[in-house]
């Protein structure tokens, strides 16, 4: 019998019966325990409902001898005295000593604790480019081919650009984006962000119409028209129900000159207003941007008067 043994040390998972125990523990695995409890699936079932598992069950493996956890991991044992696989990646060759901006946009103080981070949850993450996350493509040295793009939320990424899309066949391809120019597809808006360096982004699905307001923008499912005043053009956005608790510094000030806790709040707020707000810079909005703000409505209310 060969089960994974839960927090409350119960087998829980059946994976085969009429074992023995040098059989089921000949793997070495850590997560294997075995019971020489008689269990067909109908047993352990009413054992997880009322008991939690099936009781009497051993682990194969008590202590780290012979553990094998595979690349970048190494046995431990846990302040519960068990035996665990942590993540221990080799650093002994790495050259590059500060710290890597990582494909999720966040800045690990080096090569190796960005490894750890691959390790524990990331498979896919990868290392964009050294140094800091930037928010601007100034001094971002991106490898091999890839070129540097300032994304919507105003964090530069290395991408590789495609250099040739293939022919569009359906009207249905075309796509409106947030600069008010026809895109004939997804593939020509990301040809043209790269050229340009900074993202464009899809305002909405088809071809850019003459809008007076969002009521004439239809916005494809999950997404609601939000209206840029400056611009005057709609764009379609997710609006996001809750934002998680937002720390010190994610702090940003808007382009309506309030500060908000998170850009997710800023989202939430345009949301609710259905105006479109971008980020103007991080941080609070100081006393320049409420000068700012001031002179140009004392202006706006003052000038047309004076001719």
């Amino acid at each position: 019998r060969e089960n994974p043994q839960g927090k409350n040390g119960r087998c829980q998972v059946l994976y085969m019966s009429g074992m023995s125990r040098e059989d089921c523990c000949r793997s070495g695995r850590l997560g294997t325990s075995w019971t020489e409890e008689d269990v067909p699936n109908s047993t352990l079932f009413r054992w997880m409902i009322f008991n939690g598992g099936a009781p009497n069950c051993i682990p194969c493996k008590e202590t780290c001898d012979s553990v094998d956890c595979g690349p970048g991991k190494r046995c431990k044992m846990n302040k519960r005295n068990k035996p665990r696989c942590v993540c221990a990646p080799d650093c002994s060759n790495i050259t590059w000593k500060g710290p890597v901006c990582a494909t999720d946009g966040k800045t690990y103080r080096d090569e190796c604790a960005f490894l750890k981070a691959r390790c524990k949850s990331h498979p896919d993450l990868e290392i964009q480019y050294q140094g800091k996350c930037k928010k601007t493509c100034h001094d971002v040295l991106c490898p091999g081919s890839s070129s540097c793009v300032v994304d919507q939320s105003n964090n530069a990424y290395c991408v590789t650009c495609n250099r040739i899309c293939p022919e569009v066949t359906s009207p249905d391809q075309y796509l409106c984006g947030n600069d008010g120019i026809v895109y004939s597809s997804a593939c020509h808006l990301r040809m043209a962000t790269c050229l340009k360096g900074k993202s464009i982004g899809v305002a909405y699905e088809g071809k850019c119409i003459k809008a007076k307001s969002c009521d004439d923008i239809k916005c494809s499912a999950g997404k609601k028209c939000l209206w840029d005043t400056r611009m005057g053009r709609g764009r379609c956005s997710v609006c996001e129900e809750v934002c998680p608790d937002s720390r010190p510094d994610e702090v940003v000030c808007a382009s309506d000159n309030a500060t908000y806790p998170s850009e997710c709040a800023m989202k939430q707020a345009a949301c609710s207003m259905g105006v479109l707000l971008e980020i103007k810079h991080s941080g609070s909005c100081n006393c320049k941007d409420q000068l700012y703000n001031h002179l140009m409505s004392f202006k706006n209310n003052i000038l047309p008067d004076a001719g």
